[in-house]
């Protein structure tokens, strides 16, 4: 029988945040069809893709209209249907320009031919349909999902790792994904366990969703005469406890050296999210073309919203009431890591998982000098000296650069979240990096 145990071990430093997760028990609801859907061809780490379409040409939902020979890439699906209006670049959240395709929506949601249950025997055949969906990783750089499971033979893994931490304040689009689907969760879990022969699968869920472990508890156990082999697993609320160096020794004990992947522990790390979405691909066809997102703060009516890939952030600020007031700062993601954003114009995409609207009275505070208190060494998960780094950073110190290993850095943001000079140390942490990188070159 499955059972609700607790996290093997707890990581050092994190911090505590307000999880202000107002839309907790806000069910998923379907946005107003947007008139222009304006759709990125890099929407993943690796080989961008070229338009598979020409201007002028009608497109149906869930067609391929980009793709890429690179085996680091992943297809890009039309998320309406209409006409392309046009092929032309954007600036990117990220300050990178892409080519974009522009579809203006008829509103007739006209499915591609062909959609339908994906049989996977093998695990030549998960992998082709995990190219096949568009699916690629929440994180910011987009790891396209069928090169996660390309598991090398010579690195066994034993354990399916399940990340429904969801650490970051305001952010509940994974919860209602454990709540909404949980046996899509489970039938996915063990579709990619049989096919790449893992013995062990862990659902990590943080402490303060006890709905959503009792949900996935309970679904597990009307199937424990079947499998056994999934658990549920009680993490600490402790930010960041979504990070997969941290979920990977919360739920195995295990420690990933610094460099390497979750692989060389045996591990194999998915979003609670991504498996769902997999398992839906393989049910019904329908590749990656919408996806939930919360929207929370400075808006009238928080919700969590699906709403089609390359949707502007203004239409679903619209949906949502609109703003109380001015925003200080618009965020594609949480307020720990999340990237702000310089247009409402931009569209969402395969990474963004939510939308944090910030007000001015909710900015940060004014910098001022660093008064030597050491709480950000303290905070730090990765056991780095923030503060150290910062002044490397500022005075181009390479070589003592390279001693701090600043590249072990996750951009969390614990430093400057406890700094109470508000100093803006991640900046300083990924200038530095890039100070790094610019000399390896």
């Amino acid at each position: 029988m499955s059972t609700l145990v607790k996290a093997i071990a707890k990581f050092k430093g994190g911090v505590k945040v307000p999880h202000n997760k107002n839309t907790a028990e806000n069910e998923s609801v379907l946005i107003d069809s947007p008139k222009m859907v304006v759709i990125p061809l890099q929407q993943h780490i690796g080989g961008p893709c070229k338009p598979t379409i020409k201007s002028r040409e009608v497109v149906s939902v869930g067609q391929v209209i980009g793709d890429s020979e690179a085996f680091v890439s992943a297809p890009i699906h039309a998320s309406v249907s209409g006409k392309v209006k046009g092929i032309k670049p954007i600036l990117m959240s990220n300050g990178q320009t892409c080519d974009a395709i522009h579809i203006e929506n008829d509103g007739l949601n006209t499915r591609v031919e062909g959609q339908g249950p994906i049989s996977v025997q093998t695990k030549e055949e998960l992998l082709k349909a995990a190219r096949d969906s568009g699916i690629v990783g929440i994180g910011g750089a987009g790891f396209p999902l069928h090169v996660k499971l390309a598991v090398k033979e010579e690195t066994p893994i034993d354990t399916l790792v399940i990340n429904g931490a969801e650490c970051e304040p305001f952010i509940t689009s994974d919860y209602r994904e454990s709540l909404e689907y949980p046996e899509r969760i489970i039938a996915g879990m063990q579709l990619v366990m049989k096919q790449l022969n893992i013995a062990h699968g862990v659902v990590g869920i943080e402490s303060n969703k006890p709905k959503g472990l009792q949900i996935l508890r309970d679904r597990l156990n009307e199937l424990a005469d079947l499998d056994p082999t999934i658990d549920v697993m009680e993490i600490p609320s402790l930010y960041p406890q979504g990070a997969e160096k941290m979920l990977v020794y919360a739920t195995t004990g295990r420690k990933i050296p610094p460099g390497k992947l979750p692989s060389e522990v045996g591990c194999l790390i998915m979003n609670i999210s991504t498996i769902s979405r997999l398992q839906e691909y393989i049910e019904t066809g329908i590749p990656l073309i919408q996806k939930r997102i919360t929207v929370d703060g400075n808006i009238a009516t928080p919700k969590n919203v699906l709403a089609p890939i390359g949707t502007p952030i203004s239409e679903i600020v619209k949906f949502c009431g609109g703003l109380i007031e001015e925003p200080s700062k618009v965020i594609l993601g949480g307020p720990m890591m999340g990237i702000a954003q310089y247009s409402l114009d931009l569209p969402i995409t395969k990474q963004t998982n939510a939308v944090t609207l910030i007000s001015e009275t909710q900015g940060l505070p004014e910098e001022s000098p660093c008064i030597r208190c050491g709480r950000c060494v303290t905070a730090c998960p990765m056991s780095l000296l923030p503060v150290q780094i910062e002044r490397c950073a500022r005075n181009n110190d390479l070589e003592t650069l390279k001693k701090l290993n600043v590249s072990a850095c996750m951009e969390c943001g614990c430093c400057a979240y406890v700094c109470p000079a508000g100093r803006r140390l991640v900046q300083s942490m990924k200038q530095a990096k890039l100070l790094e990188r610019e000399a390896a070159k």
